[in-house]
């Protein structure tokens, strides 16, 4: 009797097991449209208008219409879009849901005039949309009240009420996630809690006051609440703003702490699919579109370390080959390799070691004389350059001439009385200093110091000065930590 029990179990699971499908099966009815296209798309990442279409189908003369699909999918917050695209819902849909959706009103979409048979936790979003336009509405009454408030202490109640109304509802999406744990929409609910830190003065272990309390206290909590081994989170119009906010004002701005972050947060999302790649992708982006000096060191790790190694899987051959050789392109200038030494010309035709020019710092200035940037640029780089006296800071300004017009070349070093600097160029292209350099624009500028180290690039005139002025008290510091 044990025994048939045992293998009537066995088979009812298999049985269960077979019934499990991937895809969906979405019925729907507008009470109000008829013969019209609609379109079943989703959020990646990022709010509207950023969505992505996954299906349509057209509503027939009654107003209704199925979409089906065997195809597994990975869950998120979707819509439900008509063709004139302006009217439209959000769902949650899942892998394998099954589900039907009466739409009484398409006028009072997209909040209202809709609901769910066969998923609950789209009738508990409806639910939860309801508390929020609610709140809105008393929210908008307040913000009334507050312009005609005739004293502090009227607005300061008002206030009181307006942050009471924003507590209840974290209430509400805390209470639902602590009794539906494993819902999407628990995961939604929390992805958007960001930390709040405790209230009152903080201490540090010698009794004086923690200014960077609240600062630690954030970072370290961020990714607390955001299911990052979660799949589905990409498909909801969160991700990209909380690594915005977290890469670009929470972690310090140097390569290595961006680096050491963004391996953690990698090994995280591994495994998640397109929660995964985004995250790679927006990395890679990162390193190579920021403005902060030296940061190009974060792309050439991401492209060495993930895309080099089979994880960019998103990527055509000629895409990923692209980003392999720009990497390569940028890996040997990163800030504080040794620059490429290179031997060219003056203006009488002698031939120049650019490492044997003494000097404290060699500013290394790639330039062309017809250059529309450059003509503006070069002159304001000798200015700053005798303003700031930077000649006695131990600075020497060498111009690479990267295009052979002697003549103009010549003419526009006397016209703007460039004399103080090193001119240099190559007539018979034989250093190749502009794909040692990666000089694919002008002007592009370099700082090496005395032993021919990058110490800055993709400098202008604006922050040549400041940086020599780092650099030299960097230097003060290590010399005075090592008399001690």
């Amino acid at each position: 009797m044990k025994r048939f029990s045992l293998i009537a179990l066995m088979l009812t699971g298999m049985s269960l097991m077979s019934f499990a499908k991937d895809g969906y099966h979405i019925q729907i009815k507008f009470k109000d449209v008829k013969d019209s296209t609609f379109y079943l798309a989703h959020y990646f990442a990022k709010p509207l208008p950023t969505i992505y279409k996954t299906d349509s189908a057209k509503l027939d003369h009654t107003g209704s219409a199925t979409l089906n699909s065997t195809q597994k999918i990975t869950g998120g917050m979707y819509m439900i879009m008509l063709s004139d695209r302006k009217t439209y819902f959000e769902l949650l849909l899942n892998n394998g849901d099954d589900m039907v959706i009466t739409v009484n009103s398409s006028k009072d979409l997209p909040n209202g005039g809709l609901s769910f048979k066969n998923s609950s936790e789209n009738t508990d979003f409806l639910k939860y949309e309801d508390f929020v336009k609610s709140m809105g509405e008393q929210h908008q009454m307040l913000q009334g009240d507050l312009s005609k408030a005739k004293n502090s202490v009227d607005s300061a109640a008002i206030k009181e009420k307006m942050n009471a109304s924003m507590k209840s509802l974290i209430t509400f999406r805390n209470d639902f996630s602590k009794n539906n744990p494993n819902t999407l929409l628990a995961k939604i609910f929390k992805a958007l809690d960001l930390p709040r830190v405790p209230e009152g003065q903080h201490l540090l272990p010698n009794g004086k006051i923690d200014s960077n309390f609240a600062y630690n206290y954030y970072k370290s909590h961020y990714w607390e609440n955001f299911d990052l081994k979660d799949g589905r989170l990409i498909n909801a119009p969160i991700y990209d703003a909380r690594l915005e906010e977290y890469f670009e004002k929470l972690v310090i701005p140097v390569p290595d702490s961006v680096i050491k972050e963004a391996d953690w947060i990698l090994a995280q999302t591994r495994g998640t699919g397109d929660l995964f790649n985004y995250t790679l992708s927006w990395l890679a982006n990162f390193g190579q579109n920021s403005k902060v000096m030296g940061m190009d060191k974060v792309y050439v790790h991401i492209v060495e370390n993930y895309y080099m190694k089979g994880d960019a899987t998103w990527l055509t051959n000629d895409l990923l080959e692209k980003h392999i050789k720009r990497a390569g392109d940028v890996s040997p200038n990163l800030l504080g390799n040794m620059g490429y030494d290179m031997t060219l010309k003056d203006t009488s035709g002698k031939e120049v070691t650019v490492s044997k020019i003494k000097a404290k710092y060699k500013l290394l200035v790639f330039w062309e004389p017809t250059c529309g940037h450059c003509m503006k640029e070069v002159p304001e780089i000798d200015s700053v350059y005798r303003a700031e006296n930077l000649k006695a800071k131990g600075l020497k300004i060498i111009g690479v001439c990267t295009e052979i017009n002697e003549k103009v070349w010549k003419e526009f070093i006397i016209k703007n009385k460039l004399g103080d600097w090193v001119h240099l160029y190559d007539p018979e292209h034989k250093s190749n200093h502009k794909a040692k350099y990666d000089v694919y624009s002008t002007p592009t500028i370099y700082l090496l110091d005395e032993k021919g180290i990058i110490r800055g690039k993709r400098l202008d005139h604006t922050n040549i000065a400041t940086l020599i002025d780092i650099l030299d008290k960097q230097d003060a510091m290590k010399q005075k930590t090592s008399s001690k």
